[in-house]
Protein backbone atom coordinates (compact mmCIF):
# COMPACT_ATOMS: atom_id res chain seq x y z
CA UNK A 1 0.00 0.00 0.00
CA UNK A 2 2.90 2.31 0.86
CA UNK A 3 4.91 1.82 -2.44
CA UNK A 4 1.55 2.43 -4.22
CA UNK A 5 0.40 5.50 -2.54
CA UNK A 6 4.63 6.62 -2.93
CA UNK A 7 4.34 5.83 -6.37
CA UNK A 8 1.00 7.56 -7.13
CA UNK A 9 2.32 10.66 -5.73
CA UNK A 10 5.41 10.93 -7.79
CA UNK A 11 3.25 10.34 -10.93
CA UNK A 12 0.99 12.78 -10.16
CA UNK A 13 3.43 14.95 -9.06
CA UNK A 14 5.50 15.15 -11.97
CA UNK A 15 2.49 15.19 -14.57
CA UNK A 16 0.45 18.36 -12.91
CA UNK A 17 3.25 20.01 -12.55
CA UNK A 18 4.68 19.76 -16.09
CA UNK A 19 1.16 20.36 -17.24
CA UNK A 20 0.72 23.73 -15.15
CA UNK A 21 4.43 24.39 -16.17
CA UNK A 22 3.58 24.69 -19.73
CA UNK A 23 0.79 27.11 -18.51
CA UNK A 24 2.96 28.97 -16.56
CA UNK A 25 6.00 29.29 -18.77
CA UNK A 26 3.95 30.35 -22.14
CA UNK A 27 2.07 33.43 -19.68
CA UNK A 28 5.33 34.51 -18.33
CA UNK A 29 6.94 34.81 -22.21
CA UNK A 30 3.24 36.44 -23.73
CA UNK A 31 3.50 39.01 -21.05
CA UNK A 32 0.72 37.86 -18.59
CA UNK A 33 0.57 38.36 -15.27
CA UNK A 34 1.09 35.23 -13.24
CA UNK A 35 -0.28 35.41 -9.18
CA UNK A 36 1.05 31.93 -7.74
CA UNK A 37 2.74 28.99 -8.96
CA UNK A 38 1.94 26.08 -6.06
CA UNK A 39 3.75 22.77 -6.15
CA UNK A 40 1.09 20.61 -4.38
CA UNK A 41 -2.33 21.29 -2.73
CA UNK A 42 -3.64 22.30 0.48
CA UNK A 43 -2.09 24.21 3.38
CA UNK A 44 0.80 26.44 2.49
CA UNK A 45 3.85 25.04 4.08
CA UNK A 46 6.28 27.52 2.48
CA UNK A 47 6.19 30.18 0.05
CA UNK A 48 7.87 32.76 -0.89
CA UNK A 49 7.89 35.72 -3.86
CA UNK A 50 10.21 36.65 -6.52
CA UNK A 51 11.10 39.94 -7.94
CA UNK A 52 8.18 40.20 -10.29
CA UNK A 53 6.11 39.68 -6.91
CA UNK A 54 5.17 36.29 -8.01
CA UNK A 55 4.15 33.50 -5.48
CA UNK A 56 5.78 30.66 -4.83
CA UNK A 57 4.62 28.23 -2.34
CA UNK A 58 4.99 24.71 -1.59
CA UNK A 59 1.68 22.57 0.26
CA UNK A 60 0.95 20.39 2.32
CA UNK A 61 -0.15 17.99 0.20
CA UNK A 62 2.30 16.70 -2.33
CA UNK A 63 -0.20 16.13 -5.26
CA UNK A 64 0.31 17.97 -8.64
CA UNK A 65 0.03 21.50 -8.36
CA UNK A 66 -1.04 25.20 -9.73
CA UNK A 67 -0.67 27.83 -11.54
CA UNK A 68 -2.83 30.85 -10.69
CA UNK A 69 -2.78 33.68 -13.35
CA UNK A 70 -4.61 36.93 -13.09
CA UNK A 71 -7.41 38.19 -14.68
CA UNK A 72 -8.94 34.87 -13.91
CA UNK A 73 -11.34 36.01 -10.96
CA UNK A 74 -8.67 33.94 -8.61
CA UNK A 75 -7.73 36.79 -7.12
CA UNK A 76 -6.75 36.36 -3.25
CA UNK A 77 -7.37 39.19 -0.53
CA UNK A 78 -4.87 41.93 -1.48
CA UNK A 79 -3.92 40.82 -5.08
CA UNK A 80 -4.71 42.81 -7.77
CA UNK A 81 -4.46 42.92 -12.03
CA UNK A 82 -2.05 44.98 -13.83
CA UNK A 83 -3.78 46.39 -16.42
CA UNK A 84 -3.42 44.62 -19.67
CA UNK A 85 -1.70 41.86 -18.73
CA UNK A 86 -4.54 40.05 -17.37
CA UNK A 87 -5.28 36.49 -19.13
CA UNK A 88 -9.11 37.58 -19.99
CA UNK A 89 -7.36 41.04 -21.53
CA UNK A 90 -5.29 39.12 -23.74
CA UNK A 91 -6.13 38.70 -27.48
CA UNK A 92 -7.55 35.04 -28.31
CA UNK A 93 -4.50 34.12 -30.15
CA UNK A 94 -2.34 34.47 -26.89
CA UNK A 95 -5.14 32.60 -24.46
CA UNK A 96 -5.51 29.76 -27.29
CA UNK A 97 -0.96 28.75 -26.63
CA UNK A 98 -1.49 29.62 -22.85
CA UNK A 99 -4.72 27.09 -22.36
CA UNK A 100 -3.03 24.56 -25.16
CA UNK A 101 0.92 24.64 -23.37
CA UNK A 102 -0.59 22.52 -20.75
CA UNK A 103 -1.18 19.61 -22.35
CA UNK A 104 1.45 20.44 -25.24
CA UNK A 105 4.64 20.21 -22.30
CA UNK A 106 2.68 16.65 -20.89
CA UNK A 107 2.85 15.26 -24.77
CA UNK A 108 6.55 16.99 -24.81
CA UNK A 109 7.48 15.31 -21.16
CA UNK A 110 6.28 11.41 -22.65
CA UNK A 111 8.28 11.83 -25.95
CA UNK A 112 11.36 12.73 -23.39
CA UNK A 113 10.83 9.52 -21.01
CA UNK A 114 10.40 7.38 -23.91
CA UNK A 115 13.41 8.59 -25.32
CA UNK A 116 15.05 8.31 -22.02
CA UNK A 117 13.94 4.67 -22.10
CA UNK A 118 15.41 3.66 -25.55
CA UNK A 119 18.21 5.47 -25.04
CA UNK A 120 18.68 3.63 -21.22
CA UNK A 121 17.10 0.21 -21.34
CA UNK A 122 16.27 -0.35 -25.36
CA UNK A 123 13.19 -2.12 -26.46
CA UNK A 124 13.00 -5.68 -28.30
CA UNK A 125 14.40 -5.32 -31.77
CA UNK A 126 11.90 -6.63 -34.18
CA UNK A 127 13.59 -4.98 -36.97
CA UNK A 128 16.23 -7.90 -37.32
CA UNK A 129 16.24 -11.29 -36.60
CA UNK A 130 18.88 -11.34 -34.05
CA UNK A 131 17.69 -13.69 -30.81
CA UNK A 132 17.98 -12.57 -27.58
CA UNK A 133 17.16 -15.45 -25.78
CA UNK A 134 17.35 -19.38 -25.56
CA UNK A 135 14.22 -20.80 -24.20
CA UNK A 136 15.24 -23.84 -22.14
CA UNK A 137 13.22 -27.74 -23.35
CA UNK A 138 12.58 -25.55 -26.67
CA UNK A 139 13.61 -26.52 -30.46
CA UNK A 140 16.00 -23.70 -30.57
CA UNK A 141 18.13 -25.32 -27.65
CA UNK A 142 18.36 -28.96 -29.05
CA UNK A 143 19.43 -27.46 -32.36
CA UNK A 144 22.57 -25.54 -30.76
CA UNK A 145 21.30 -21.65 -31.58
CA UNK A 146 22.28 -19.52 -28.98
CA UNK A 147 21.82 -15.90 -28.33
CA UNK A 148 23.76 -13.19 -30.25
CA UNK A 149 23.26 -15.61 -33.56
CA UNK A 150 21.13 -13.98 -36.83
CA UNK A 151 18.46 -15.73 -38.39
CA UNK A 152 18.98 -15.09 -42.35
CA UNK A 153 17.16 -17.93 -44.23
CA UNK A 154 14.88 -20.91 -43.38
CA UNK A 155 14.68 -23.19 -45.64
CA UNK A 156 16.06 -21.27 -48.31
CA UNK A 157 14.19 -18.03 -48.90
CA UNK A 158 15.48 -14.97 -47.00
CA UNK A 159 14.10 -13.35 -43.84
CA UNK A 160 15.40 -9.97 -42.20
CA UNK A 161 12.40 -8.81 -39.62
CA UNK A 162 11.80 -10.43 -36.72
CA UNK A 163 7.75 -10.64 -37.57
CA UNK A 164 8.77 -12.10 -41.55
CA UNK A 165 10.56 -14.82 -40.05
CA UNK A 166 8.42 -15.78 -36.95
CA UNK A 167 5.38 -16.03 -39.62
CA UNK A 168 7.77 -18.18 -41.83
CA UNK A 169 9.03 -20.41 -39.47
CA UNK A 170 5.02 -21.22 -38.66
CA UNK A 171 4.13 -21.74 -42.30
CA UNK A 172 7.16 -24.16 -43.15
CA UNK A 173 6.97 -26.06 -39.60
CA UNK A 174 2.95 -26.43 -40.64
CA UNK A 175 4.28 -28.27 -43.78
CA UNK A 176 7.24 -29.96 -42.39
CA UNK A 177 8.09 -29.68 -39.14
CA UNK A 178 11.68 -30.19 -40.23
CA UNK A 179 13.61 -26.77 -41.37
CA UNK A 180 16.88 -25.64 -42.36
CA UNK A 181 17.92 -22.54 -40.85
CA UNK A 182 20.79 -20.39 -42.63
CA UNK A 183 22.62 -18.70 -39.26
CA UNK A 184 25.26 -15.97 -38.85
CA UNK A 185 26.86 -16.08 -35.73
CA UNK A 186 30.23 -13.78 -35.51
CA UNK A 187 32.02 -14.13 -38.63
CA UNK A 188 30.78 -17.25 -40.13
CA UNK A 189 27.70 -19.12 -41.74
CA UNK A 190 26.15 -22.03 -40.53
CA UNK A 191 23.40 -24.48 -41.47
CA UNK A 192 21.72 -26.23 -38.98
CA UNK A 193 18.62 -28.55 -39.39
CA UNK A 194 15.88 -28.32 -36.64
CA UNK A 195 12.09 -30.38 -36.27
CA UNK A 196 9.83 -27.58 -34.64
CA UNK A 197 6.60 -29.77 -34.18
CA UNK A 198 3.29 -27.96 -33.07
CA UNK A 199 3.17 -26.98 -29.46
CA UNK A 200 0.15 -28.12 -27.64
CA UNK A 201 0.69 -25.43 -25.08
CA UNK A 202 0.70 -22.60 -27.30
CA UNK A 203 -1.05 -24.02 -30.26
CA UNK A 204 1.14 -23.16 -33.09
CA UNK A 205 5.16 -24.16 -33.58
CA UNK A 206 7.21 -23.02 -31.29
CA UNK A 207 10.88 -22.51 -31.93
CA UNK A 208 11.61 -20.93 -28.84
CA UNK A 209 13.79 -18.07 -29.07
CA UNK A 210 13.05 -14.56 -28.09
CA UNK A 211 14.38 -10.95 -29.83
CA UNK A 212 17.62 -9.42 -28.42
CA UNK A 213 17.57 -5.85 -27.11
CA UNK A 214 18.36 -2.56 -28.64
CA UNK A 215 19.71 0.47 -27.61
CA UNK A 216 19.96 3.79 -29.55
CA UNK A 217 21.89 6.50 -29.28
CA UNK A 218 20.01 10.09 -28.11
CA UNK A 219 19.41 11.61 -31.09
CA UNK A 220 17.80 8.25 -32.35
CA UNK A 221 15.89 7.66 -28.98
CA UNK A 222 14.34 10.92 -29.67
CA UNK A 223 13.88 10.02 -33.16
CA UNK A 224 12.24 7.04 -32.19
CA UNK A 225 10.20 8.21 -29.13
CA UNK A 226 8.12 10.29 -31.17
CA UNK A 227 7.17 7.17 -33.66
CA UNK A 228 6.07 5.91 -30.14
CA UNK A 229 4.03 8.56 -28.78
CA UNK A 230 2.04 8.94 -32.26
CA UNK A 231 0.91 5.16 -32.42
CA UNK A 232 0.23 5.19 -28.56
CA UNK A 233 -2.22 8.21 -29.42
CA UNK A 234 -3.52 6.78 -31.97
CA UNK A 235 -4.11 3.49 -30.53
CA UNK A 236 -5.85 6.29 -28.09
CA UNK A 237 -8.10 7.59 -30.26
CA UNK A 238 -9.02 4.79 -31.54
CA UNK A 239 -10.08 2.83 -28.32
CA UNK A 240 -12.07 5.85 -27.86
CA UNK A 241 -13.82 5.95 -31.00
CA UNK A 242 -14.45 2.46 -30.72
CA UNK A 243 -15.95 3.06 -26.97
CA UNK A 244 -18.24 5.63 -28.39
CA UNK A 245 -19.35 3.80 -31.28
CA UNK A 246 -20.23 0.77 -28.73
CA UNK A 247 -17.80 -1.87 -30.19
CA UNK A 248 -15.70 -2.20 -27.14
CA UNK A 249 -17.16 -2.11 -23.36
CA UNK A 250 -15.74 0.81 -21.30
CA UNK A 251 -13.15 -0.04 -18.46
CA UNK A 252 -12.66 3.23 -16.86
CA UNK A 253 -10.04 3.42 -13.56
CA UNK A 254 -9.84 6.56 -11.33
CA UNK A 255 -7.03 8.17 -8.69
CA UNK A 256 -7.11 4.42 -6.21
CA UNK A 257 -7.14 2.53 -9.74
CA UNK A 258 -3.92 4.85 -10.87
CA UNK A 259 -2.33 4.40 -7.42
CA UNK A 260 -2.49 0.81 -7.82
CA UNK A 261 -1.14 0.61 -11.36
CA UNK A 262 1.47 3.44 -10.17
CA UNK A 263 2.83 0.78 -6.98
CA UNK A 264 2.67 -2.13 -9.87
CA UNK A 265 5.05 -0.26 -12.06
CA UNK A 266 7.21 0.82 -9.43
CA UNK A 267 7.53 -2.57 -8.18
CA UNK A 268 8.48 -3.75 -11.72
CA UNK A 269 11.49 -1.62 -11.43
CA UNK A 270 13.01 1.75 -12.83
CA UNK A 271 12.46 1.66 -16.54
CA UNK A 272 8.67 0.53 -16.14
CA UNK A 273 8.00 3.16 -13.78
CA UNK A 274 9.58 5.46 -16.26
CA UNK A 275 7.10 4.31 -19.26
CA UNK A 276 3.77 4.40 -16.48
CA UNK A 277 4.31 7.80 -16.28
CA UNK A 278 5.57 8.87 -19.92
CA UNK A 279 1.86 6.73 -20.80
CA UNK A 280 0.27 8.75 -17.95
CA UNK A 281 1.48 12.00 -18.94
CA UNK A 282 0.37 11.26 -22.67
CA UNK A 283 -3.07 10.41 -21.69
CA UNK A 284 -3.33 12.99 -19.26
CA UNK A 285 -2.38 15.73 -22.15
CA UNK A 286 -4.13 14.32 -24.71
CA UNK A 287 -7.65 13.95 -22.56
CA UNK A 288 -7.08 17.32 -21.26
CA UNK A 289 -7.37 18.62 -24.98
CA UNK A 290 -11.00 17.00 -25.28
CA UNK A 291 -13.92 19.61 -25.46
CA UNK A 292 -15.51 19.10 -22.39
CA UNK A 293 -16.23 22.29 -20.25
CA UNK A 294 -13.67 23.05 -17.42
CA UNK A 295 -10.75 21.14 -18.94
CA UNK A 296 -8.32 22.87 -21.26
CA UNK A 297 -9.91 21.72 -23.98
CA UNK A 298 -13.11 23.08 -23.43
CA UNK A 299 -12.09 26.67 -22.97
CA UNK A 300 -10.08 26.34 -25.95
CA UNK A 301 -12.93 25.79 -27.88
CA UNK A 302 -14.73 28.89 -26.58
CA UNK A 303 -11.28 30.57 -27.65
CA UNK A 304 -11.32 29.13 -31.28
CA UNK A 305 -14.77 29.90 -31.18
CA UNK A 306 -13.80 34.01 -30.28
CA UNK A 307 -11.57 33.55 -33.30
CA UNK A 308 -14.13 32.52 -36.31
CA UNK A 309 -17.13 34.02 -35.04
CA UNK A 310 -15.16 37.55 -34.40
CA UNK A 311 -17.25 37.87 -30.75
CA UNK A 312 -16.69 36.66 -27.67
CA UNK A 313 -19.39 34.70 -24.86
CA UNK A 314 -20.25 36.76 -22.00
CA UNK A 315 -17.48 36.24 -19.44
CA UNK A 316 -20.07 35.16 -16.16
CA UNK A 317 -21.61 32.25 -19.28
CA UNK A 318 -18.55 30.78 -19.95
CA UNK A 319 -17.88 30.99 -16.37
CA UNK A 320 -20.92 29.20 -15.28
CA UNK A 321 -20.36 26.30 -18.27
CA UNK A 322 -16.74 25.77 -16.96
CA UNK A 323 -18.54 25.32 -13.31
CA UNK A 324 -21.13 23.32 -14.72
CA UNK A 325 -18.57 20.63 -16.02
CA UNK A 326 -16.57 20.82 -13.48
CA UNK A 327 -19.51 19.57 -11.08
CA UNK A 328 -20.00 16.61 -13.34
CA UNK A 329 -16.65 15.98 -14.02
CA UNK A 330 -16.18 15.47 -10.01
CA UNK A 331 -18.75 13.89 -9.75
CA UNK A 332 -17.58 10.96 -12.30
CA UNK A 333 -14.55 10.72 -10.89
CA UNK A 334 -16.43 9.91 -7.27
CA UNK A 335 -18.36 7.62 -8.85
CA UNK A 336 -15.26 6.06 -10.46
CA UNK A 337 -13.15 6.25 -7.33
CA UNK A 338 -16.17 4.17 -5.37
CA UNK A 339 -15.82 1.52 -7.74
CA UNK A 340 -12.43 1.33 -7.31
CA UNK A 341 -12.66 0.80 -3.98
CA UNK A 342 -15.42 -1.60 -4.20
CA UNK A 343 -13.88 -3.84 -6.36
CA UNK A 344 -10.65 -4.13 -4.36
CA UNK A 345 -12.57 -5.12 -1.70
CA UNK A 346 -14.38 -7.42 -3.60
CA UNK A 347 -11.18 -8.80 -5.13
CA UNK A 348 -9.16 -9.46 -1.66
Amino acid sequence: MLTSIIAFVIVIAVCVIVHEYGHYITAKILGVQVHEFAFGMGPVILQRRDKNNMLWSWRLFPVGGFCRLAGMNEENEGESVIAGKGFNEQPAWKRFLILLNGSAFNILLAVLLMALYLWGNGVLDMDSTRIGEIMSGFPSEQAGLQAGDEIVKINGSPVSRWREMSEKIRTESEKNPLLTLEVKRGGETLNLTVSVPNNEEYGRPMLGISPSYVRYGIFQALRNSAGYTYRMTAMMLRGLAELLMGYQEAEVTGPVGIASMSGQALRSGLWGFVTFIAVIALNLGILNLFPIPALDGGRILFVLLEMILRRRLPEKVENWIHTAGFVVLISLMVLVTFKDVYNIFMTH
